[in-house]
């Protein structure tokens, strides 16, 4: 992990995208063959209101993560382990473990990036664009999500949501939700360089109570705070 980016992210592979692509193609391809009349707006609404399903019961999510890093090779640049506490709407705390300690925290009105081996913390107000990092989007509201970014969606031994941006100003060009039964498993972000950040998760309990001290950011004493946007 880049120490001096926000690690909150997740990516998909392009062999994915593709297939997801090719899939959904396809079937486009088969209703019209039976004279059904579908318009690709007909299906991005359909995977919107499948995506909205799956999240909007979801008010609480605590897992445990592994992230990869991987340049547009698919080469290993960097991989992080950690834990997330998650409440909507809009509270996060994303804790790296290994190979250095890193702290990210939303109270849904300030973001806290904390590096304890530099003693110093970046303090941000939330806005639009913050609120686009991935594991803060999906905290986020439902409708907000569904409106900024066209859904598309694939069925198999997983089911895949791809979330493409409506606006060019935001952190990745391509993300992707897995979820296995009603449960998220896996993001995928695809940044403008190509670069693919992969986050798996285990250890899920999703809408278990978490106390609301995970949300709360004390500065440590000795620490030296960075304002942004003041």
């Amino acid at each position: 992990m880049n120490r001096t980016d926000t690690p909150v992210v997740a990516h998909t592979s392009e062999n994915t995208a593709s297939v997801s692509r090719q899939r959904s193609f396809g079937l486009m391809l088969a209703a019209s063959a039976l004279g059904l009349m579908v318009s690709p707006e007909s299906w991005a609404q359909d995977a919107a209101e499948r995506l909205s399903e799956r999240l909007e019961p979801l008010e609480t999510y605590h897992a445990s993560f592994e992230q990869k890093i991987l340049d547009s090779s698919g080469d290993h640049l960097q991989e992080a382990q950690g834990e997330m506490w998650l409440a909507r709407p809009g509270l996060l705390r994303w804790e790296v473990d290994a190979p250095y300690a890193q702290t990210v925290m939303s109270d849904g009105e300030e973001v806290y990036l904390y590096d304890p081996d530099l003693e110093q913390v970046t303090v941000q107000a939330v806005d639009e664009r913050i609120t686009h990092t991935p594991a803060l989007l999906i905290s986020g509201n439902i409708d907000d999500l569904t409106a900024s970014y066209d859904v598309h969606y694939e069925n198999g031994d997983e089911d895949i949501f791809t979330l493409v941006p409506s606006t060019p100003d935001t952190l990745f060009e391509e993300l992707n939700l897995m979820f296995e039964g009603e449960t998220l498993t896996e993001l995928w972000m695809t940044d403008s360089t190509g670069q693919r950040t992969a986050i798996i998760f285990s250890a899920i309990r999703q809408n278990s109570e978490i106390d609301d001290e995970r949300f709360t950011f004390e500065i440590p004493e000795g620490t030296d705070v960075i304002r942004e946007g003041r």
